[in-house]
């Protein structure tokens, strides 16, 4: 039986690319088709057979391919997959509007319905993040928007078995997509990241995430500079540097090359995980509650299935740095998580 795994893209790292380390090591000669491919961006993939699209070659486009939105769909089609059986695509975009022939079975691992078209479209429409193009691009965006919508719904009907992350992400397909799904949860490697054994109270609170806009790591941000508490900040992202022009001295950035080993370490060593934003699923909050750590999440999304209140964690609402600061500061003095 051969199998190919598709992948959106293939430049970064984040619970998506350990779905696919754990696929690759069940499908070890399964070659890994996906739009664009950057080797320093994306170390993890050094074991792949990666094979990326013809948008390789377009200027820019291995780190900024956002600026090829109305390609992208053509790049995955353009992919042929006559000589495979079966062909695993794991998605939060375009990656599932591949074309394969009647008898190739097409099973898609959905971390989302595309979440730019969907589900965070008025977000995207507001935080377009292409600096003093972005009155321009603002007009531009909703008709390629309303384009790529059409293209997403009949990409999705290509898919032969849908599997959800998450609850949420099984009623996002349904909502967007009209197709039925079963969940699957990504995997943890729960061996691996685990409580360490020393007991550590940390006196940092940790937040790991991509720094892009939606994630909302502003608050934390905000949060943490009017509390005056010790942040570590792990991930890296577009919004790195005005993140970075908003902190005091009680937040570091370390970026995101650090190793599992290191990453255990500030799980193990951290007092809590902030979790602002709102997520698919949410890996690292998986990992920070294997670890021992509780967590701080907004009250939405997957941190909703991963999450007990008063017991693993605590939730705050609405979406703003008042909200945060309310709960870390309640939490604190009761003194019953943290």
């Amino acid at each position: 039986m051969k199998v190919a795994l598709v992948y959106d893209r293939v430049n970064k790292f984040g619970g998506a690319e350990r779905v696919l380390l754990v696929l690759h090591e069940i499908f070890p000669k399964a070659p890994l088709y996906t739009a664009v491919y950057d080797a320093k961006g994306a170390s993890w993939a050094k074991d792949f057979q990666v094979i990326p699209s013809f948008l390789q070659k377009f200027p820019l486009a291995k780190k900024h391919h956002e600026i090829y939105p109305w390609l992208t769909p053509l790049a995955f089609e353009s992919f042929n997959f006559d000589s495979f059986d079966v062909i695993i695509s794991i998605t939060s975009a375009e990656a599932k509007g591949i074309i394969t022939k009647p008898s190739t079975l097409h099973i898609c691992y959905c971390l989302t319905p595309t979440r730019y078209l969907w589900s965070g479209r008025q977000h995207y429409l507001s935080h377009p993040q292409y600096g003093f193009f972005n009155p321009l691009v603002k007009l531009l965006m909703k008709p390629i928007f309303s384009y790529l919508q059409r293209w997403d719904k009949i990409a999705s009907q290509r898919v032969d078995e849908y599997f959800a992350i998450s609850k949420n992400v099984q009623k996002r397909a349904q909502k967007y997509y009209k197709c039925q799904s079963t969940v699957i949860y990504p995997p943890v490697e729960t061996e691996f990241f685990c409580p360490s054994s020393k007991k550590v109270k940390g006196e940092y609170f940790l937040v790991v995430s991509r720094l892009v806009s939606y994630k909302r790591i502003d608050l934390a941000v905000k949060a943490f500079n009017k509390l005056k508490l010790p942040l570590v900040i792990i991930g890296d992202g577009t919004e790195k540097k005005s993140l970075e022009n908003l902190t005091r001295g009680n937040i570091k950035f370390l970026g995101q090359n650090l190793t599992d080993s290191q990453l255990l370490r500030y799980y193990q060593n951290c007092r809590a995980l902030i979790f602002p934003g709102e997520e698919d699923l949410g890996l690292v909050s998986l990992e920070a509650q294997a670890c021992g750590k509780p967590v701080i999440a907004y009250r939405a999304g997957g941190a909703l299935e991963t999450v007990i209140e008063g017991k693993t964690g605590e939730f705050f609402y609405p979406q703003k740095s008042e909200a945060l600061i309310k709960v870390l500061s309640s939490a604190l003095m009761r003194k019953n998580i943290l």
